[in-house]
C-alpha cells in the first residue's frame, strides 16, 4: 500500500485500511530512508516493508533488514540490475522484487525480470514489479521463476479491478 502522500496521494489511513480489510499480507510500499521508516510500517500494520536498494547505502540496507527482522517485518529488497541484486544477496534479503520501471527515466523493460531471475539464488523469493499490464506478463513472469508480481498501475487503470486481479491469480493456473 503506498503510504507517500506528496509524491502518490497514499497515507498511512489507506494501510490501516487495507490491513482492516482483509487478511492478506500487507506491504508498505514507500521510500524507506530511515530506520523511523521502517519502525512506522510495523506499527501502521504493515506485513512487509519496501527497501528500494538504489536509494539504500549498504550499510542502511543492512541495518533495515536487520531491524525489520527483529520487529517482525519481512523486506522486500527492489532492484534494477546486476550489481543491485549482489548487494541484496550481499545483505542477505531472502525476498527481493526486479522493478522493471527506471526510477530515472520512468520507462518499463519488461525484459528485465526475465533477465534477472536465473540471477537469483535458489531460497529467494521472487518479485516481478511494474509494467506488468495482464495475465499474459504475469504468465511469462511465473514461467521465468517469479513467484509474485507487484502490480499497481493495471489495477488502478483497468475499470475493473476485481477482474484483474482475478485474470492475474488465473494466470499461475
Amino acid at each position: 500500500m503506498l503510504t507517500d502522500e506528496d509524491y502518490f496521494g497514499g497515507s498511512a489511513a489507506d494501510l490501516i485500511a487495507a490491513r482492516s480489510a482483509c487478511s492478506l499480507p500487507v506491504l508498505r510500499k514507500d521510500f524507506t530512508i530511515s530506520a523511523h521508516d521502517v519502525c512506522d510500517a510495523r506499527l501502521m500494520g504493515a506485513d512487509c516493508v519496501l527497501l528500494i536498494a538504489a536509494a539504500l547505502g549498504q550499510d542502511e540496507l543492512l541495518s533495515f533488514l536487520d531491524l525489520a527482522c527483529r520487529i517482525g517485518l519481512d523486506a522486500l529488497v527492489e532492484i534494477h540490475d546486476e550489481p543491485e541484486l549482489q548487494r541484496a544477496i550481499d545483505a542477505g534479503a531472502d525476498l527481493i522484487g526486479v522493478n522493471q520501471r527506471d526510477l530515472v527515466t520512468f520507462t518499463v523493460d519488461t525484459a528485465r525480470a526475465v533477465r534477472m531471475a536465473p540471477q537469483m539464488p535458489a531460497g529467494v523469493v521472487r518479485v516481478a514489479e511494474s509494467g506488468i499490464t495482464g495475465a499474459d506478463d504475469a504468465a511469462v513472469l511465473a514461467a521465468a521463476g517469479y513467484h509474485a508480481v507487484l502490480v499497481g498501475e493495471h489495477l488502478v487503470t483497468s475499470g475493473d479491478p476485481a477482474g484483474a486481479v482475478t485474470a492475474l491469480r488465473d494466470s499461475r493456473r
